[in-house]
């Protein structure tokens, strides 16, 4: 009989464990946090910007805990760093899924947000994405996915009606493999023709090489009016450079995975003059100089490009939580869904059919004594 009982005892402790646990893991976080995720290159080439993400994503996580949280909870944020490599991000995408996220804001390439979104769908959490713009992430058709920046197709708009603005008609166009460059320069080719120029190169490089001189030395006899590489940084920083040596004639535009810092730092003095397809960071944006001025001061630092949007991602899910009253990611999601002109910075924020943005926010800009600003 006392084994029975014994028996009984353990059962009946087993099953409040089970019951306990389930509870917890509902709840994406203790009875009094509310655990987010998110997913950013925080180590590798791209770092800079992904730490510049984290840094506003945490200092709207800071504002709105001081403010009472979000549903009388604390906001608690799980960081994986996905390295802007799809193998490492997916391992980044399953440790947040394990963590018990209740959502994710994230996102900077391309490349590591495909794989990342799906394992994110699989497990029903929603995911904003504030910087990556590939045309491949909505054509996914996730429900739980949201994106916040403009798309591939408005950037490459943008650089072929400013290319055609300034009489600039034969086109060179450089990418680098990845599923974001490739992306662009597709769809900067059909944009080029579509505005009447013509592209008379469609080059590929490897992201990793230094020394770009006979791809320079072809560009030079090939005469162009612009070039526009659709890749990343660290290599259009170098390119700049060697453009420059060879004196290849025309304009040099990069694409929005070059609007970094380290672009200009790389390429130094032969910086000047480089435009850039981008959403204009916080500095450019009319109403955001309270954000600049408290990124400023709590970071020491400007904000970098994507900044205001890694913040507004942020809000954006807070005010969804609040909305749905609930940290079920099902309920979160519809609330998302739902938003209807919510006033970010330097943004109003309304999703169309495939969970993007109603209006491009690209801009082209320029880099004038060592600085961005917003090109004529």
């Amino acid at each position: 009989m006392k084994k029975v009982r014994m028996l009984l005892f353990v059962l009946v402790v087993g099953f409040a464990m089970i019951l306990t646990a389930c509870s917890s893991s509902s709840s994406g976080g203790s009875d009094d946090e509310i655990l987010i995720g998110t997913i950013l290159p925080v180590s590798g080439n791209n770092a800079t910007d992904g730490k510049d993400m984290q840094n506003a994503m945490e200092m709207a996580i800071e504002e709105i805990n001081k403010a009472g949280g979000v549903l009388g909870k604390k906001i608690k944020l799980e960081v994986a760093d996905d390295a802007c490599d799809p193998q490492t991000a997916t391992t980044a995408a399953n440790k947040l899924v394990s963590s018990k996220v209740v959502a994710v804001v994230g996102g900077y390439c391309s490349g590591a947000t495909l794989p990342a979104s799906g394992v994110f769908h699989n497990a029903g959490i929603p995911l904003i994405v504030p910087a990556a713009n590939s045309s491949e992430l909505p054509a996914q058709g996730y429900d739980t996915l949201f994106l916040i920046n403009g798309l591939v197709p408005n950037q490459a708009q943008t650089a072929a009606d400013y290319f055609n603005d300034k009489g600039a008609k034969k086109i060179v166009i450089i990418h680098d493999n990845s599923a974001y460059s490739k992306n662009l320069a597709d769809f900067a080719v059909k944009s080029v023709e579509g505005n009447g120029g013509e592209v008379i190169a469609f080059e590929a490089i490897n992201p990793e090489e230094k020394d770009f001189g006979s791809l320079m030395t072809k560009l030079k006899s090939l005469n162009p009016d612009g070039t526009f590489f659709t890749g990343y940084y660290a290599a259009a920083g170098l390119m700049k450079k060697q453009f420059e040596q060879k004196d290849v004639p025309g304009l040099f535009m990069v694409g929005d995975g070059s609007y970094s810092q380290d672009l200009i730092d790389i390429a130094g003095t032969d910086a000047e003059g480089i435009l850039v397809t981008a959403t204009p960071q916080a500095s450019f944006i009319p109403g955001a100089e309270d954000f600049v001025k408290k990124y400023e001061e709590k970071f020491d630092l400007s904000p970098g490009p994507y900044s205001a949007l890694s913040y507004n991602g942020m809000q954006l899910l807070f005010d969804a939580i609040e909305r749905a009253d609930s940290t079920d990611s099902e309920d979160i999601k519809k609330a998302i869904k739902e938003t209807k002109a919510f006033e970010a910075v330097g943004q109003v924020i309304e999703f169309n059919e495939e969970n993007s943005l109603n209006e491009s926010n690209f801009r082209v800009l320029t880099v004038v004594d060592g600085k961005f600003d917003l090109a004529n």
